[in-house]
């Protein structure tokens, strides 16, 4: 009996290509999978990116689903969010073979059902681990047929009748994709709008020669920023390796938060939707849940993971959700998340005035952050406990456990500190009224965690 528990994570599945994942316990996920979404659905759509494993690794789980009598209709090539599109636009659920920001040895698989509803432990990826671990029952049946279809220019389409970028100035814009999906994606999305694209580490290649395809690490931003300051571009986006997050430089090469660009985002989706209702996570800065209020709108506060995002907009009936973690979700982009059409909102947006990217979004820039430290601990729950009780005992001081522990001080500062699902670490966020302030209570912190 195999044991999943090292692969099957709170929202995907993923592994060492060839130690943790192969193409027999593939298949035999593609056809649990397959009994998974057999009530609903006679069909699957499958996806997958540019790492060397994930052709093979696609193949053999479309084998295990047709196995099971269901039909696939594979896309080939993608980045995450195109196939969250082609399975909102055919109403299919979905699998997409990605390791999204992992090293090349790693692969994996997200899943989803029809309408690019998420599938995490609790709905269905359980289930599935526990009918690989058992043994998946063989089908006496029909095996089902695979056809292909090729969806980028459809989900291009789809993504430039959302956000209108033609009554733009022209803008010149370094797109880093970091060999990864956005090297496919962006030459089509971006054509034809008055946008000179600067591209950057567009050829696919899973081995990541230039750097890892994580823009949140600034390590892999650096070569972004260098070229956005000698192109005089007015702005850099920055893919991930399966391009479903973006993250944003200024003209200056200045990185701008995901926090200010959810807020920016936010406003222009409660333009067209007065007084609806926008999901942020519990890291976000405070100024996102202020803007929004300020503009009308109804914020919400949620834990952090996509799959607690999705639920809640599917709850409120929420016209946007932003991360920290530049995860941006869009109700009319089937409550999904796609860094590409946050891309296009900030373009648009920068291109309807005359200022630079900087001023544009330094409104809503209105603290300072310490950005995700993380810190090795022997007993996550110990350390925890040992932060909860040394700040419990302080005046003034609020302290909720929505996903963690969240501190909020008398002076405006807070900070979150969660412990990581899959490895020995804490996580700390940390934010205050300026940089010193900021220094001061991370110290506070650490020193106790890390005591």
């Amino acid at each position: 009996m195999p044991d999943l528990s090292g692969i099957v994570k709170a929202y995907d599945i993923r592994g060492v290509v060839g130690e943790q994942l192969d193409a027999a316990l593939v298949r035999d996920l593609g056809s649990a999978f397959a009994l998974l979404i057999k009530p609903e659905s006679d069909s699957v759509v499958i996806g997958h990116d540019m790492r060397d494993s994930s052709p093979e690794l696609a193949t053999a789980f479309a084998d295990g689903v047709t196995s099971q009598g269901l039909d696939v209709v594979t896309i080939g090539l993608a980045s995450t969010d195109q196939l969250y599109f082609a399975s909102g636009s055919l109403n299919l659920p979905g699998a997409m073979f990605t390791a999204s920001h992992n090293p090349a040895k790693y692969n994996g698989i997200k899943l989803c059902r029809s309408g690019a509803a998420p599938v995490g432990q609790d709905s269905g990826l359980a289930e599935i681990r526990d009918t690989v671990e058992q043994g998946v029952p063989a089908f006496a049946g029909q095996r089902g047929s695979v056809t292909e279809k090729d969806v980028l220019a459809d989900y291009a389409a789809y993504l430039r009748k959302l956000v209108d970028l033609s009554g733009s100035r022209p803008l010149k814009v370094v797109v880093d994709a970091g060999n990864g999906m956005g090297g496919y994606t962006v030459p089509t999305v971006f054509a034809g709008l008055p946008i000179d694209v600067v591209p950057m580490y567009f050829e696919l290649d899973g081995n990541f020669p230039n750097h890892e395809a994580n823009p949140l690490d600034p390590k892999n931003i650096v070569d972004l920023q260098a070229k956005v300051r000698e192109e005089g571009a007015d702005a850099g986006l920055a893919f991930d390796g399966d391009a479903d997050r973006c993250f944003v430089v200024d003209e200056r090469g200045e990185p701008v938060s995901p926090s200010a660009i959810t807020a920016l985002v936010a406003i222009r989706e409660l333009e067209k939707e007065p007084g609806g209702t926008i999901i942020h996570n519990l890291i976000t800065s405070k100024g996102v849940p202020e803007i929004v209020a300020e503009h009308g709108g109804k914020p919400v506060r949620t834990r952090v993971g996509h799959s607690f995002i999705k639920a809640e907009m599917a709850k409120t009936g929420a016209i946007f959700g932003g991360e920290h973690s530049a995860h941006y979700y869009f109700r009319d982009f089937w409550r999904a998340d796609t860094g590409m059409l946050a891309a296009l909102h900030v373009l648009a947006a920068l291109g309807e005035q005359t200022g630079p990217l900087s001023e544009l979004t330094a409104e809503y820039s209105r603290y300072a952050a310490s950005g995700e430290i993380n810190s090795t601990v022997d007993d996550q729950v110990a350390r925890m406990l040992a932060v909860k009780d040394a700040f419990s005992a302080r005046d003034g001081v609020e302290i909720d456990e929505l996903d963690g522990l969240t501190v909020q001080l008398p002076g405006g500062g807070w900070f979150n500190l969660r412990p990581s699902n899959t490895e020995p670490l804490l996580r700390l966020n940390v934010e205050a009224a300026d940089a010193e302030a900021v220094r001061a209570l991370t110290e506070d912190v650490l020193a106790i965690v890390r005591g």
